[in-house]
């Protein structure tokens, strides 16, 4: 199982950071988790598109985490030569946020249509909601979900993929609650979207301060690993940006109460997940 940081940047815009996204990997099976700005080019720096997606998990409905879901969605129906219908999986709600997509896009998909004879069609996508329990996708994974705090975005979810003895938990945004903890018992590794508390407290702007109460820190998310005794703790989502002089900084936080490996970096970072052996050998 391979899990690579697509995009560790935020709703603010960097130059060396696409918007929140991550990858899961097993075999040729691909799991995009949210869809952030400038994820298809991403994408393509692992040499993969959105047709190779088999699905697309959103964890809750904030803007930096969708803004290319209509990017993914027309991508993959342009760029597929045989039926290929696009799973996203979320929480309630989402099923809307695609409609309305769907509509917006509306002239650009007739465009097509007029355009191509071999689509005739409007973008084929299964939306399924969920707020907590297994989800069968009739892979060769196990994929699992439970809801999440980041009120007052709600619902929002937390989703965990487990095959042959690994097991990785994508938190989204959240601030330490019993679904992630139970989504995480047992996990190999969790990837954990995460601020310095620290700096914003010190930033004079309400809009800066709003955002204290519903993420966690690095020090947070290092409990959560800790509590669930998971053995990798992959941060993403940096606010303020992660620089080269801090990566210390955010790793020495999340290491507070947390002993295992801490992984951070920039956008391609790639964690290859082991099997854990469940006899301890």
């Amino acid at each position: 199982m391979i899990v690579t940081l697509l995009g560790t940047g935020s709703p603010i815009p960097a130059p060396d950071r696409a918007g929140p996204a991550t990858l899961v990997t097993i075999d040729d099976e691909h799991v995009l988790v949210d869809a952030g700005r400038g994820v298809l080019m991403r994408l393509a720096a692992c040499g993969l598109g959105a047709g190779n997606l088999t699905a697309l998990l959103i964890t809750h409905l904030h803007s930096d985490h969708i803004t290319d879901l209509n990017d993914v969605i027309t991508t993959r129906w342009v760029t597929s030569f045989e039926p290929n219908p696009l799973t996203i999986v979320g929480p309630p709600g989402t099923a809307e946020v695609v409609d309305h997509l769907l509509a917006a896009l509306a002239p650009d998909i007739a465009y097509r249509i007029a355009h191509h004879a071999d689509l005739t069609e409007p973008p084929p996508v299964v939306v399924r909601e969920f707020g907590d329990g297994q989800i069968d996708l009739d892979a060769r994974f196990t994929l699992t979900c439970a809801p999440t705090d980041h009120k007052p975005v709600e619902p929002s979810l937390g989703f965990r993929v487990d095959h042959d003895g690994a097991s990785v938990v994508l938190a989204g945004d959240t601030v330490p609650c019993d679904g992630l903890d139970r989504l995480c018992a047992g996990a190999t590794a969790l990837v954990h979207t995460v601020i310095r508390k620290d700096v914003i407290e010190n930033i004079p702007l309400q809009r800066m301060q709003d955002t204290l109460d519903y993420h966690s820190s690095p020090e947070q998310a290092g409990d959560t690993a800790a509590r669930a005794g998971v053995g990798t703790l992959v941060l993403t989502h940096y606010v303020p940006a992660l620089t080269a002089d801090t990566v210390d900084e955010w790793r020495s936080r999340a290491a507070t109460h947390f002993d295992g490996v801490v992984e951070l970096g920039d956008d391609l970072h790639r964690i290859e997940i082991q099997p854990v052996d469940p006899t301890g050998a």
